[in-house]
């Protein structure tokens, strides 16, 4: 990314930022820069801090998080242009002045303005401050968009989603820069598009949204067809009196709208987004079911009919259902009342839905707040056929570039005056007479069109115009068929009149000027929607004031109040401006039309815009920053200037040989005259980076490599140290090793008597290798010697008795239980429960008996098989279940009759003890985890070996004498033991 001044490098290939530094003023200069800027996808350029974009119809990648991120908080000319860039000044001005603000973004239909003002919006989402609330907020701001969109966006010649509609939207923030509430105005919405589009446009888009995307039980109870072939209103064939008047209107015509499905439109994903959006801006079930239900009622309306009886008076056709038509009307007069209340109905309901969108956003935090306002309003409009619509959006773009350029000279003037330079006049087109023309009291256009419409008589549009020529005939901006020389009458119908705007000429036809200014609806139809059951309906009439007998302001009268407000507002605010371009009609990418861009620059004023901000001094700077752009290219002021910035640059000019007349000084910036003395610099700042860069370099190069070398010597001198210490390390390791082996040796040989314990274990399996070890190179000649065998050492003794214990194991257990062959490989060890493990209570009541083995059980109780753990311990004589201190039972050998485990993988195990006193306890059942080996110790000690059973399925229990249970065993995915719904106890393996 290049900021400006960097960016004139680059000039000739991919043009310049800001127009502002052009080297000709001349349009055809503006267009070529343009372009080149198009070319390369540099859709942004600025004029001075106004923004000038190209709709490029296609994505760009431009509009990221990481964009944002890049433009926030970012001086406006530090990177290239961007509206963002734009958003975020104003964002932060706003903070640093405590002051309101706001931006216009104008351009013709299908520009890109109302892009433009959801980009904002989404800048401001994500960049400002943010909580749970004014999330809340944001989202509102954010949907309302597609909300307005629906009702008040339609499909035109020159766009699939042109604003019908002015909408002014203030963003207010908080002393901490925090988006916290948001109000809308809105300006001229295009009714007449509800009962009328000109052929290849569309109605609003709300219209085919709930046609095609709404539910089948919401079309059934709105009565509604999913067939946009079905209402007139979208498609009926329309003869008006303009197609009577002259031919040339009849070419765009002959079928109303006949564009219901269009290519770049969803229209039931947008159906889905509206309802979404809806609940978003607060507008619960009961009244969006109103909202839907007025647009189907305005379609239904549509489709009213009617005949004429004998005497010429409408009757109604096939429609018993509306009989409000009670008047002896004409069929026209009836067409018209049908229409006006379909208009009526839809421009009320668009007013409510603004006024609800502005309660669902508003703020009633009574503290002083900052607003940045959004103005996306209609631009310039040229049709094949103008009328009354037309006439008053190019009236407005009249007002605000009236408005535009008194804020733009105003701005310089104060800039000059703040920086005490001397404000030369500049000459530029001064638009007021137009104006004036148009909006003059009692003179103008629209009091002459007022009093038309309020005059008693036959007055109509032909009237209207006689009365424009009486009134304007000597006006160098306004010509008829009647007034014009003979060249010009050959373009001119006779019921057309010509203004000559700021933008060019535009002709409008006067045909429908006076229904459309009037805009009455019947009283008796007014109370008629008073009385409606549909509450939205109802409020909307209501407000209206029926009982109010005065004649209610004409729409121009209204429009032009409005604007007038609307000059105020944006008058006592600070200003920055967007104007879009469309590139070409047929909105293709990659397409630059010239002369349709030419057509544009020029009516939008860009070129008088570039004459102001080029009159006096093409360039200004703050001291700070021109000082430390081209600082290097003075001695004296590289690398550092310690002074003043202001005599640093006065330093640095005079090096430079700056004429006096191509600059000057004021009190906080340098003002440059001409372009071309910024190219010169800049070009020399280049040539001069390139020869610092060289410079730098070798200093960096000797630099680096003297740095290299500390380095390397360091890391000599570390690895060295490093590897000194590894050493001794590794020599203290091995000596703690020998030492610790030793000790282990000693010990060893010192309790080598005793059972296998900790300290001697390591030295008693190198007894038995050494043992071996001699006995290979010792062994008998034959196998039945006996007699010349080693004699091993009294441990290896305790090996033959393991073997001879796992044969015993074997004997029992081989091929009978399947998890046998898994215990092979473990040896068994004398005890699983040391004397120290036993509790000295219950340790010193069997002590007398000579512990041979434990080991530590689950026992599962006889009522219920609740589990216990418990330890089994088995002396000469017999076995003891030990809780803690307890001796639970005791078990003498002699009454063992039995043992019985299943022949699964479970570690089950049941004593069957002989019992002779009913008091006594019964069997005894327990699982062991070491149940092999426990059994063929039971085994040899008691010499019980023969009463040991695998049983298959299950083992019978006597829980006491003359009651029986039983163990059952299955398998299963995981294993489980637990008490069945039998009585039984249920193992699963």
């Amino acid at each position: 990314c290049l900021d400006m001044e960097g960016a004139l490098t680059a000039r000739d290939r991919v043009g310049i930022q800001d127009f502002v530094l052009l080297d000709e003023t001349t349009e055809a200069a503006f267009l070529s820069n343009l372009n080149k800027r198009f070319s390369k996808d540099l859709i942004y350029t600025y004029i001075g801090t106004l923004l000038v974009s190209v709709n490029p119809y296609k994505e760009l990648d431009v509009y990221n998080n990481k964009q944002m991120d890049l433009y926030m908080g970012v001086n406006f000319f530090e990177l290239p242009p961007h509206i963002y860039a734009l958003a975020d000044n104003a964002y932060h001005t706003m903070l640093a002045e405590f002051n309101n603000h706001f931006i216009l973004i104008s351009g013709e239909s299908g520009a890109g303005k109302t892009e433009a003002s959801k980009k904002i919006l989404q800048y401001y989402a994500v960049s400002c401050p943010s909580t749970a609330l004014l999330n809340t907020v944001r989202d509102k701001m954010l949907m309302s968009n597609p909300v307005l969109e629906a009702f008040g966006n339609a499909k035109t010649l020159k766009n699939d989603n042109s604003s019908r509609f002015g909408k002014y939207m203030d963003i207010q923030f908080d002393s901490e820069g925090e988006a916290v509430g948001g109000h809308i105005l809105n300006y001229l919405l295009e009714k007449s598009r509800v009962v009328h589009q000109n052929h290849g446009e569309r109605n609003f888009h709300i219209f085919y949204q709930l046609v095609q995307g709404g539910e089948e039980d919401l079309l059934h109870q709105l009565g509604l067809e999913r067939d946009c072939q079905h209402y007139n209103y979208l498609t009926q064939v329309r003869i008006t009196l303009c197609n009577i008047l002259t031919s040339r209107y009849c070419v765009h015509s002959p079928r109303q709208g006949e564009c219901a499905i269009v290519a770049s439109i969803n229209d039931k994903d947008e159906w889905k987004t509206v309802k979404n959006a809806l609940q978003v801006v607060n507008i619960d079930e009961i009244n969006t079911n109103h909202l839907f239900g007025i647009v189907a009622s305005v379609l239904h309306l549509g489709n009213v009919q009617f005949d004429s009886d004998s005497k010429g008076h409408a009757l109604m056709n096939n429609n018993p259902e509306l009989r409000w038509v009670l008047s002896p009307f004409t069929i026209d007069h009836a067409i018209y009342a049908r229409d006006a209340l379909a208009k009526a109905m839809y421009g009320q309901t668009f007013t409510w839905l603004v006024n609800r969108i502005n309660e669902s956003m508003e703020n009633k935090d009574s503290s002083r707040k900052t607003v940045i306002g959004l103005l996306d309003i209609y631009g310039f409009e040229v049709f094949y056929v103008n009328s009354f619509e037309q006439f008053c959006i190019n009236y407005c773009n009249e007002k605000l570039q009236q408005l535009f350029i008194q804020l733009t000279l105003k701005s310089e003037q104060e800039e000059y005056e703040a920086e005490d330079i001397e404000w030369e006049p500049v000459q530029f087109f001064n638009n007021k007479i137009i104006c004036d023309l148009v909006e003059e009291k009692h003179r103008g256009i629209i009091s002459i069109l007022d009093e038309e419409c309020l005059r008693p008589g036959d007055a109509t549009d032909l009237t209207f115009l006689e009365r424009l020529e009486d009134k304007m005939g000597n006006h160098p901006h306004f010509v008829t068929h009647k007034l014009a020389d003979k060249m010009t009458r050959k373009t001119l119908e006779r019921g057309d009149f010509r203004l000559l705007h700021y933008a060019g000429e535009v002709t409008y036809c006067v045909v429908g000027f006076l229904d459309k200014n009037n805009d009455l609806l019947y009283r008796n139809i007014k109370d008629l929607m008073c009385q409606s059951k549909n509450a939205i309906v109802r409020e909307c009439f209501s407000t209206m004031d029926p009982d109010n007998r005065r004649r209610p302001e004409t729409v121009a009268t209204q429009f032009k109040s409005s604007l007038l407000k609307l000059t105020e507002i944006l008058m006592a605010k600070e200003a920055w401006y967007i104007r879009c371009l469309k590139s070409n009609e047929s909105k293709q990418p990659g397409q630059f039309d010239e002369a349709l861009i030419r057509h544009q620059v020029k009516y939008l004023g860009l070129m008088e815009h570039l004459r102001v901000r080029r009159a006096g001094f093409a360039y200004r700077r703050k001291y700070e920053d021109f000082l430390k752009r081209y600082k290097p290219l003075c001695p004296a002021t590289w690398p550092h200037w310690r002074g003043v910035p202001a005599d640093g640059v006065e330093v640095l000019i005079q090096h430079l040989g700056y004429l006096p007349n191509e600059y000057k000084m004021g009190r906080t910036k340098i003002f440059i005259r001409h372009p071309r003395t910024l190219y010169a610099t800049e070009d020399a700042y280049e040539r001069c980076k390139h020869e610092l860069a060289t410079r730098l370099q070798a200093k960096y190069k000797g630099y680096k490599a003297k740095g290299e070398f500390r380095k390397q010597k360091e890391a000599a001198t570390k690895i060295e140290t490093c590897w000194r210490g590894v050493q001794a390390r590794k020599e203290r390791e091995k000596r703690a090793w020998a030492v610790k082996v030793i000790k282990q040796f000693i010990k060893g040989y010192m309790t080598r008597g005793q059972a296998k314990i900790t300290d001697n274990s390591e030295y008693l399996a190198f007894v038995r290798q050494n043992y071996l070890n001699r006995l290979k190179d010792n062994l008998p000649k034959t196998v039945l010697d006996k007699t010349t065998w080693l004699s091993p050492p009294s441990v290896l003794t305790e090996r033959n008795i393991n073997l001879q214990m796992k044969l015993i194991t074997s004997s029992l257990f081989k091929g009978k239980k399947d998890s046998y062959p898994q215990s092979v490989a473990q040896p068994f060890v004398d005890s699983r429960i040391s004397e120290q493990d036993i509790n000295p209570r219950a340790l010193q009541m069997i002590r007398n008996e000579h512990i041979k083995y434990g080991v530590p059980v689950v026992k599962y109780n006889r009522n219920g098989f609740k589990p216990r753990p418990r330890q089994l311990i088995l002396t000469q004589a017999a076995a003891y279940v030990i809780d803690e201190a307890k001796i639970k039972q005791r078990v003498l050998y002699a009454f063992l009759k039995g043992i019985s485990v299943s022949n699964l993988t479970d570690g089950m195990v049941v004593f069957h003890i002989t019992c002779e006193d009913p008091k006594q306890k019964g069997d005894l059942v327990m699982q062991c985890d070491h149940l092999f080996e426990f059994l063929t110790k039971l085994g040899v000690i008691a010499n019980k070996q023969n009463v040991i059973k695998v049983v298959q399925g299950s083992i019978k229990i006597e829980i006491q004498a003359g009651k029986e249970s039983a163990v059952d065993f299955g398998t299963g995915q995981e294993p489980m033991v637990y008490k069945a719904k039998n009585g039984h106890l249920m193992v699963v393996s």
